[in-house]
């Protein structure tokens, strides 16, 4: 069991199923059974989680809650991919079933990433300027379908995706008023300095995901040079505290900004055919440990 964060912790610890290898991209790597990684978060003492993938956990929202429950964790939202520049109609279909389900099983805020079409997130093709304004009106519209339902709606640049890099996001804060899933290890790959976006932006931060990641390897990807699937498998992501990112530096100018959402720990993964979670699990207790850390000394300043 990983050392609990201070009773007084100002910090809002979740999980999700991708630190464990659990992926929506065919062919991923080997997919541990729900009850399996439930377990190890429980083990951890987390007591919160995104859903994972679309189908890893039960669809039916009374018997997502009853699983969930079974160990001590709460729902707190997940993550939906759509192709936001094309078929507007197809995506905010498959926006309103996801965020009914979401509202249902109890769930606070939906994480949008604009997909390009096509599986996993190795390759992408520029946007014209119509597909572009699709896109944010398309968001847009997803945001006021999550609002009907009760959820907050973050969107999330992605590696892959067609807000990936510092200028798309630049663009989009500039062109959309949605507020961002801030994660530190896309924005970094993607070029993009997650401390000074949290610095700049305290008002549009609506939900974040903590990685660290290995720069070089970032960099690569950053090129071309190597796949982004093919540097997860390489070590790309690597526990809080191991990498590049300035995790703690991005805790305080977050809080220190207003921020009081979640802190999701996720450390892309991808199991070999066979492996346990145990190797999953220990890079999230580590993790956990040095949020504790930060979180101690948010404490120690408030006191």
């Amino acid at each position: 069991m990983t050392e609990p964060l201070h009773p007084l912790s100002p910090l809002r610890i979740a999980a999700a199923p991708i630190s464990w290898g659990v992926c929506e991209v065919p062919g991923w790597g080997h997919v541990l059974d729900p009850d399996i990684v439930l377990a190890e978060m429980a083990s951890l003492g987390l007591t919160a989680t995104e859903f994972g993938p679309p189908g890893y956990l039960p669809a039916d929202p009374a018997e997502l809650r009853k699983t969930l429950r079974g160990y001590g964790i709460a729902p707190i939202g997940g993550f939906l991919a759509l192709a936001l520049h094309r078929e507007p109609s197809w995506a905010l279909t498959a926006a309103r079933t996801a965020a009914a389900q979401f509202a249902a099983a109890g769930a606070e805020v939906l994480v949008l990433a604009a997909a390009t079409g096509h599986d996993g997130y190795d390759t992408r093709t520029p946007l014209d300027a119509r597909q572009w304004r699709t896109l944010l009106d398309t968001a847009g519209a997803v945001g006021d379908i999550a609002a009907e339902h009760g959820l907050r709606l973050a969107v999330h640049p992605h590696v892959g995706t067609h807000v990936e890099t510092a200028a798309e996001v630049e663009r989009f804060l500039a062109d959309s008023d949605l507020d961002l899933c801030l994660d530190t290890g896309h924005l970094l790959i993607g070029g993009a300095d997650p401390v000074e976006l949290a610095r700049r932006h305290p008002d549009r931060l609506g939900h974040i995901h903590l990685k660290d990641v290995r720069a070089a390897l970032a960099a690569e990807v950053r090129s071309g040079a190597v796949e982004y699937s093919e540097a997860v498998r390489q070590g790309l992501y690597v526990p809080l505290g191991a990498g590049d990112v300035e995790v703690a530096a991005l805790v305080r100018a977050a809080h220190a900004g207003g921020y009081r959402g979640w802190y999701v720990i996720e450390q892309d993964t991808a199991l070999r055919p066979g492996e346990t979670a145990a190797a999953a699990t220990a890079a999230a207790r580590q993790s956990l440990r040095h949020l504790a850390e930060i979180a101690a000394g948010l404490t120690s300043a408030r006191i």
